[in-house]
């Protein structure tokens, strides 16, 4: 079952993309010669006016082949793609991406609309040695307002806790048996780390929350611009994230994922319920956008950068020159893929599992 989920939703993500790059190809009056979802061994083809349709048996990528898209082939017909203007080009290219983006903004939207579990201020654990044990909370005990100003979610307390002073004295107003107190607890700072690597001092009471949800909605407007306004947040920190990896101030390691880990995300989000694993296909629909638009040859924003050289120099590169910026990119991208495959299986223990079922096979009970 994890596996037919997990299949299900890369293509999902991978037709979305290439169905961008197919619609506008056929507005622009480009023959379509080919529309494959996977690749390897094909398990299904059928042929529709110029187009053939393929599906194959390993899921992971697709492709749409347009008529005359490479100086070889191309006869100069009306009907190519390099018969087209670099911007008409460019349209094809960015709408694969921009697809993406469209499906994670339309998850999000049904996330706020449909409702989605956020942590109640219920206290779960105390931490010794902090103000919140000292002064008296309690585990169980509710939170409803920190100096007066109301909280409901765990996020919301967190924001307002960790903004406060090393021995600022705050009023944590709770409810405990149905009655309500008002404790005075003092604030300890400490140094933690940033999802940047980064370090930064936050005010905090020692408190740890419940395993206590309650489910949170809007209505159809409203979640239309909350959804916006998450994915371009979530889009503001994966272009920084990017930013700190390529300078070094961020674990690259510790920040990509493959398939492998795409598989482990979705799984464990599938087993959580539909709305964690529409946020899941939310997050990895902007992560492949976002990633698609990268300057590196082989990735929609490397064939974006060749349209605007095209464009500054009025013609294109040419074959030989096209060709080996080509196979340097497609080096650079096998590596990478290499690189975070062979992360994931360390990061998820696979040689690990793979050991444990061979000698349990080998040496049964």
């Amino acid at each position: 079952m994890s596996i037919l989920i997990f299949i299900i939703v890369l293509s999902v993500l991978i037709l979305v993309h290439e169905f961008g790059h197919f619609i506008v190809a056929k507005r622009m009056g480009v023959r379509i010669e080919q529309f494959s979802l996977g690749f390897g061994p094909k398990l299904f083809r059928w042929k529709k006016t110029d187009t053939e349709y393929i599906i194959c048996s390993v899921p992971l990528g697709g492709y749409v082949k347009l008529a005359g898209d490479n100086l070889e082939e191309f006869k100069g017909q009306p009907y190519e793609y390099l018969a087209k203007s670099p911007g008409q080009r460019a349209r094809i290219i960015l709408c694969g991406p921009l697809l993406n983006y469209v499906l994670a903004f339309l998850c999000f939207w049904l996330i706020f609309f449909f409702g989605f579990p956020n942590l109640t201020c219920r206290v779960g654990e105390l931490v010794e040695n902090f103000g919140a044990q000292k002064a008296g909370i309690q585990v169980n005990d509710l939170i409803l307002a920190v100096d007066g100003q109301e909280v409901k979610f765990w996020q919301d307390l967190q924001k307002i806790i960790q903004k406060k002073s090393q021995g600022e004295v705050t009023r944590i107003s709770i409810l405990r048996n149905n009655q309500e107190l008002e404790i005075p607890v003092r604030i300890k700072q400490e140094k933690t780390d940033t999802i940047w690597g980064e370090k930064k001092t936050v005010g905090l009471i020692g408190i740890k929350p419940a395993d206590e949800f309650i489910k949170i909605r809007y209505g159809f407007i409203k979640s239309f611009f909350m959804g916006g306004g998450k994915l371009f947040y979530l889009t503001w920190l994966t272009i920084k994230s990017l930013v700190f990896m390529v300078s070094g101030r961020m674990s690259f390691r510790e920040s990509v994922t493959g398939p492998l880990g795409i598989f482990y995300i979705t799984t464990e989000a599938a087993h959580l319920g539909i709305i964690p694993l529409i946020q899941v296909i939310a997050v990895i629909s902007m992560s492949l956008s976002i990633f698609n638009l990268l300057p590196l040859p082989v990735m929609d924003g490397g064939h974006l950068l060749f349209l605007l050289i095209e464009k500054i120099r009025r013609r294109s590169l040419s074959i030989r020159t096209e060709r080996v910026i080509t196979q340097i990119g497609f080096s650079i991208i096998l590596l990478l893929i290499a690189f975070v495959f062979y992360n994931d299986l360390l990061r998820y223990d696979v040689f690990g599992k793979l050991s444990k079922w061979w000698s349990n096979e080998a040496h049964p009970p």
